[in-house]
C-alpha cells in the first residue's frame, strides 16, 4: 500500500510592507509608560521636579533671601531631569533582555537597529519634554520668586546658555542609552552611569572626584577637560562674568573656543560616542534567547 504524500505548503511573505517606523517609536513609546515602572519613574520625575520647585519658593518666602535668577532656576530643575530621566533611557533597552522579550521584539521586527533607532527617538522625545516641562516651572518659578521679594525677575539666560544646558541633557541621555546597549543589563548600566555622573563627576551641589582633582593640580587642568564632559561642558554654561569669577576664584583656565570645543568632542566621544557605537555593535549580534 503506498502512501500519498502530503502537498508542501509555503508562506510567502515578500510582498508584506514593512512595518511603519512610526509604529514602532509608538509601540517603544508604550513600552516606557504603560508600565507600572515607568508610571512611577515618571511620576517621581514630576513630583521631585515640583518639590525642588516648592522649596526654592518658600525659601524666598520665609527667609527674606534673594530671589534666584532664570540662570539659577535653569541649573536648579536640571538636577531632578539629569538624576532620573536617563533611568528611562537605560530601562528602554535592558527590559528586553532582563524580562526575556526580546525575542517577541525582534520576531516582530527582524531589523534589530530599527528597534534601536525607534528606542531611541522615543527616549529622547520624553527626555525634551521633561526638560520643557522644568524649563516652565523655571519660568514660573522666576516671576513668582520675583513678586514675592519685590524685585524684578532677571532673565539673564542667553540663547547659548540655554542651547549648551539642552545638549547637556540630552548627552547624558544618550549616555545612559549608550549604557543600556553596552552592557544590556540594568543593574550594571544604572551602576555605571551613577559612578561616572555622581561620582566621577559630581553634582552641582557635591563636586565628584574629577572636579576637585581639576581644581586642585595642575597637571588636571591639562588632562581632565579632555576626559570629563562636565569639565568641557562647563565654560560653554556660565556666562562671562561667571566664567572670570571661576577662574579668579579658583585658579583655573576655561577654554570657549577652538580648544574648548575640542575638549567637549573628545568627552563626548569617549562617554557617549564608544558606547553608543561598541552598544549597538553588541546588541546587533547578541544571541536572543
Amino acid at each position: 500500500m503506498s502512501s500519498i504524500a502530503a502537498p508542501q505548503l509555503t508562506l510567502d511573505v515578500s510582498g508584506t510592507p514593512r512595518v511603519p517606523f512610526s509604529r514602532l517609536i509608538r509601540v517603544e513609546w508604550r513600552k516606557m509608560l504603560d508600565t507600572r515602572a515607568g508610571r512611577w519613574l515618571l511620576a517621581i520625575t514630576a513630583g521631585l521636579l515640583a518639590l525642588v520647585f516648592a522649596i526654592v519658593v518658600l525659601v524666598v518666602a520665609l527667609a527674606d533671601a534673594t530671589p534666584p535668577s532664570a540662570n539659577d532656576w535653569l541649573n536648579i530643575l536640571t538636577i531632578p531631569v539629569s538624576m532620573l530621566v536617563p533611568v528611562m533611557a537605560i530601562t528602554i533597552v535592558t527590559q528586553e533582555w532582563s524580562q526575556r522579550t526580546a525575542m517577541v521584539t525582534f520576531a516582530l521586527e527582524s531589523s534589530r537597529l530599527r528597534v534601536v533607532l525607534a528606542k531611541l527617538v522615543a527616549v529622547m522625545a520624553l527626555g525634551v519634554a521633561t526638560i520643557l516641562l522644568a524649563l516652565v516651572l523655571g519660568l514660573i518659578g522666576n516671576i513668582l520668586c520675583a513678586a514675592i521679594a519685590g524685585t524684578d525677575a532677571s532673565w539673564n539666560v542667553t540663547a547659548g546658555t540655554f542651547g549648551w544646558a539642552l545638549a547637556t541633557q540630552v548627552l547624558y541621555l544618550l549616555m545612559g542609552f549608550g549604557f543600556g546597549l553596552l552592557l544590556l543589563s540594568s543593574p550594571g548600566a544604572l551602576a555605571l552611569y551613577y559612578v561616572y555622573v555622581w561620582i566621577l563627576e559630581g553634582g552641582v551641589i557635591v563636586p565628584g572626584i574629577m572636579y576637585v582633582l581639576w581644581i586642585a593640580f595642575d597637571w588636571a587642568q591639562s588632562i581632565l577637560p579632555w576626559i570629563s564632559m562636565r569639565i568641557a561642558l562647563l565654560p560653554f554654561q556660565v556666562s562671562d562674568a561667571d566664567a572670570r569669577s571661576l577662574e579668579n576664584d579658583l585658579d583655573v583656565t576655561l577654554h570657549t573656543g577652538g580648544l574648548g570645543l575640542a575638549h567637549v568632542i573628545v568627552s563626548v566621544l569617549i562617554w557617549v560616542g564608544l558606547p553608543l557605537l561598541l552598544g549597538t555593535w553588541r546588541l546587533l549580534r547578541a544571541e536572543v534567547k
